[in-house]
């Protein structure tokens, strides 16, 4: 009713892909704006601090069980840094207490459905059979999904370009910026994505190439704050939020709220 209703000119929808993009269709003559997914990918460059990467990549991967759509998920890492991040990395996630998330002692709790867990296993799954490395998790603890870090997924597989949604994380080395760039862009989504790197030319150099609507440096692309413009490109959205970019978004009179 909402979505249909001629007295509503704007809509404005946090949410999945299917359901933002449905929405716009179906009120073509509204304004709709839309913040949606990602597969959120972290580049670590080989002079960047790997151990606060690490810290910062284990803690935002998997809060809130990685059902953020800014939870970090693609991690790229330089040759030369990769077996000093993992070796930093895992004890880290493997740390992760799963559990009850009204106990403050649990890092990880549970998915939103059963049915989205078994979606979850099956991409870990997906991602074994076509030669991925499981490094860490990948099994249940009870009814939850352990932290879970996958290594070298292929490129087609979901994990690698589809938003996982889930306690669940990819490694895989590089051996250029550019090619860690190009890797990071190769998915449908565009809302943030991050570098590590001492180098500010190279730190520019990836915020201009990344297709991303934000980049993070020296932070993991969870990272928002209200007064940032906040928003995707491609398939992650058409608006920004923060006070001074949504105030140009949100100009009808009437005005529909959707947060899911």
């Amino acid at each position: 009713m909402l979505v249909e209703d001629e007295r509503v000119a704007l809509i404005t929808f946090t949410g999945s892909g299917p359901v933002g993009w449905g929405i716009r269709e179906r009120a073509p003559r509204k304004r709709v704006n839309l913040e949606l997914g990602n597969a959120t990918p972290v580049i670590v460059e080989p002079d960047a601090d790997v151990e606060d990467a690490a810290a910062r990549c284990a803690a935002n991967a998997f809060s809130f069980a990685g059902q953020s759509c800014i939870s970090v998920q693609r991690i790229f890492v330089h040759e030369d840094a990769y077996d000093a991040f993992r070796d930093s990395f895992l004890p880290r996630v493997e740390a992760l207490v799963t559990g009850d998330p009204a106990d403050e002692g649990t890092d990880v709790g549970p998915l939103v459905s059963v049915s989205e867990r078994d979606r979850v296993l099956a991409w870990i799954e997906e991602a074994r059979e076509r030669g991925a490395t499981v490094l860490t998790g990948g099994t249940l603890d009870g009814e939850l999904i352990r932290p879970t870090v996958v290594e070298r997924p292929a490129a087609d597989t979901h994990l690698a370009c589809d938003e996982a949604f889930g306690p669940v994380c990819t490694l895989q080395p590089y051996t250029t910026l550019d090619e860690a760039i190009a890797l990071a862009n190769a998915t449908r989504f565009g809302l943030q994505a991050g570098i590590f790197t001492a180098d500010v030319k190279r730190a520019l150099h990836a915020t201009r190439l990344l297709e991303f609507g934000g980049v993070t440096v020296n932070e993991a692309p969870t990272f928002r704050a209200d007064q940032m413009p906040y928003g995707g490109v491609k398939d992650s959205g058409n608006t920004r939020e923060g006070p001074a970019w949504a105030v140009r978004e949100m100009t009808e009179e009437r005005l529909v709220v959707i947060q899911l």
